[in-house]
């Protein structure tokens, strides 16, 4: 049987992931990650936001633990580093960001 303490402290990590990508420009932030590490100026052109939006949307994915950086020369690249986060990212990827034609279920917000 699961214990109750630990079972609510993982349902707590889990729900701040979720709060964290419960926003439509950084779901597309991750969705162009998921293929490879990107800058901030290439994630903005392809998410079509604005340098300093698309930096503010990375630092939350960072402070959050699901993005790590890496400098070079002048150029920082993001990519994902959290485990438990790249496995949910993987099944939204699927799902969502492929390009397979998926017929929408279930179009309701909680």
């Amino acid at each position: 049987m699961i214990d109750k303490g630990s079972l609510f402290a993982s349902a707590t990590q889990a729900c701040n992931l979720l709060k964290c990508l419960a926003n439509p420009h950084r779901l597309m932030v991750i969705c162009h990650l998921m293929e490879g590490r990107k800058s901030v100026g290439e994630l903005a052109e392809l998410v079509g936001i604005g340098q300093s939006n698309a930096s503010q949307h990375l630092r939350q994915l960072r402070l959050h633990g699901i993005l790590t950086t890496e400098r070079e020369a002048q150029t920082i690249y993001y990519s994902i580093t959290s485990e438990p986060a790249r496995q949910v990212l993987s099944v939204l990827y699927d799902q969502f960001c492929s390009g397979k034609d998926k017929k929408s279920k279930g179009k309701r917000s909680c």
